[in-house]
């Protein structure tokens, strides 16, 4: 079974984001700064197309967010990887902390850089200021709310949280904007929209709860070939009690077998359980996208 094949298309672009998005265009003049923000688990299903057109001329630092729910091997792939393409990386965990203050270091170095160049042409240096930008749900709000060791703009693990942007003081050197989650208008990709989907990046009436969770267990398989994934050769039947079958439809005999056990039969509710138990870290430390695959 393929990965697309397992769920209907998804497409998903709310008015709150169309309208946010036409007002991040007007702000990008103000910004010297771009802070992406990705999920760490899926870095190139949330990178946005769009992207190089607004951090054209600006500096750029790369997050990885959510670096707790991959394993050790694969953030030393993606590492090298985007090293390799000029790209660094900065791992964070906003729900830990890690990471954090390493991050508004890197801020603030980028803040003195420019505020040299402003000084040199005779102007008075003045605070960073950085926009945080990236896919629905990747946790730019709890970052912002870790920079400013306080709690300023609301945070919740699911789409659609922040619907509006918001300029946010970070003592006297940076001035964060914190903004929406941006989505292209179409997710031509649609392998891309299952793995925001399983992530739970998109908001959750795009998408069948029980497709995505049968695209979810074929991926699983997938990558149980791939040791640096972190997908455990016995994950299903030590959490379930339910061993992987055979075959193209493994993915629908496990999840039938799954509900009869665990939800009454209910399909639908069992899947709901299967993506909510990766979502909150209950099956382990799990990449579900590869740097070569």
């Amino acid at each position: 079974m393929s990965l697309s094949a397992a769920a209907p298309a998804i497409q998903w672009y709310p008015g709150h984001i169309a309208k946010a998005e036409r007002s991040l265009t007007g702000q990008l003049e103000k910004v010297d700064l771009v802070i992406e923000v990705r999920d760490a688990r899926i870095p190139l299903a949330t990178g946005h197309p769009r992207l190089g057109r607004w951090i054209r001329g600006k500096q750029h630092l790369l997050v990885l967010n959510r670096s707790d729910m991959i394993p050790t091997t694969a953030r030393s792939a993606w590492t090298a990887w985007f090293q390799q393409r000029g790209q660094s990386t900065w791992w964070c965990d906003a729900k830990a902390g890690t990471g954090v203050k390493q991050l508004q270091q890197a801020a603030i170095r980028s803040g003195e850089a420019l505020n040299a160049r402003r000084v040199g042409r005779g102007m008075k240096p003045r605070p960073v200021r950085a926009l945080m930008l990236g896919f629905p749900n990747v946790g730019k709000s709890a970052l912002i709310n870790r920079l400013v060791r306080q709690k300023v703009v609301d945070s919740a693990r699911r789409a659609g949280v922040t619907r509006a942007l918001r300029w946010v003081r970070l003592g006297q050197e940076l001035d964060l904007l914190d903004a929406p989650g941006v989505l292209p208008p179409r997710l031509d990709d649609q392998v891309a929209a299952l793995r925001l989907a399983i992530c739970d990046d998109i908001g959750q009436a795009a998408y069948d709860a029980e497709g995505v969770a049968l695209a979810f267990l074929a991926l699983l398989d997938q990558l149980r070939q791939r040791p640096e994934a972190g997908v455990a050769e016995a994950l299903l039947q030590n959490r379930y009690g339910i061993a992987w079958g055979e075959g193209v439809l493994a993915a629908s005999h496990w999840l039938e077998q799954a509900a009869a056990r665990h939800t009454s039969g209910d399909p639908v509710r069992m899947a709901t359980r299967l993506l909510d138990d990766y979502r909150c870290s209950r099956l382990g430390a799990i990449a579900l996208e590869l740097p070569d695959g």
